[in-house]
């Protein structure tokens, strides 16, 4: 099989993986808090990263990391998995899915405004131009229908889905200034993140885990949200030949992930969260058309 053809059978198992969490993160909420679905997701996650590694023989270079290593790792993991999915959890636990996931879609928007100031990179007419386009889709999909629907909108899941984007565009720019290798990287930004929420857990709950029904979803997050699934699109990445052609299936994601949500979560999809997500990708492909 030709190496390009791979890296889209990569690819396309990514997105179809990514597309089923936001149906995994409502179940999950359904019986845990977002603390302790991020907390079991994320330790699932780190067993996963290390079963990764001792298969790649990358056991000595996983121990061998060094203080600076170590500190930028430390950084991260309070932004992801730590700070990110605290936020997008509680978001998620306030909104109906097919808003808190596309809302959390504008990552590359803010990705866009934050390189500014912290690689330099100036904010062009077509930055400005597809940041408008995308808060068009923002307030079509706030809308759930109707514009008189914005009112059900709840405006702390809104801003909190919306602000979680944020630190995923920076917890992105920090991670690509890190040269690390990427498996070593992820499990000890995740080891950190995975610390971080137990003292959580222990200073802000009984630190005792709610019970065993949400136990199969926050498995499922931690496999496929969290895991595996990064796993197959940094190989995808390494395989492809143009890594925004293969880039540009993840927008097929937000799209598959409706029919999950419309058919597991039972979800009503509204003609209003179509446009929105029209308009959404389209401002993310404005700002990066070259």
């Amino acid at each position: 099989m030709k190496q390009v053809s791979k890296a889209y059978i990569y690819a396309l198992c990514s997105v179809v993986l990514w597309s089923t969490v936001a149906t995994a993160f409502k179940l999950g909420l359904k019986e845990l808090s977002p603390l302790y679905l991020i907390l079991t997701a994320s330790a699932v996650s780190l067993l996963t990263f290390f079963i990764v590694i001792l298969i790649q023989g990358k056991i000595r270079e996983l121990f061998t990391v060094n203080w600076t290593g170590l500190g930028k790792s430390a950084l991260l993991g309070a932004l992801n998995p730590f700070g990110y999915y605290l936020i997008l959890f509680e978001a998620y636990s306030l909104l109906p899915a097919q808003v808190a996931q596309p809302l959390n879609m504008v990552w590359p928007i803010t990705l866009a405004l934050l390189s500014a100031p912290l690689l330099k990179q100036k904010i062009t007419f077509r930055n400005i131009i597809a940041i408008l386009i995308s808060f068009i889709g923002v307030i079509f999909i706030s809308s759930q229908g109707s514009f008189s629907g914005i009112q059900k909108t709840n405006p702390t899941g809104a801003i909190l889905a919306v602000g979680s984007s944020i630190i995923w565009a920076l917890f992105w720019i920090l991670s690509v200034l890190d040269k690390r290798d990427e498996i070593i990287k992820l499990f000890w930004n995740f080891a950190f993140g995975l610390v971080y929420l137990l003292i959580a857990a222990f200073f802000f709950t009984d630190f005792q885990f709610p019970g065993l029904k949400g136990l199969p979803a926050a498995i499922y997050i931690g496999l496929f949200e969290l895991g595996i699934t990064y796993i197959l699109w940094m190989k995808a990445m390494q395989l492809s030949e143009n890594n925004a052609k293969t880039g540009n299936l993840i927008f097929l994601s937000p799209f598959l992930s409706l029919v999950f949500i419309h058919f597991i979560l039972g979800e009503k999809i509204f003609f209003t969260t179509f446009i929105g997500l029209a308009f959404i990708i389209s401002g993310i492909w404005v700002q990066q058309k070259k």
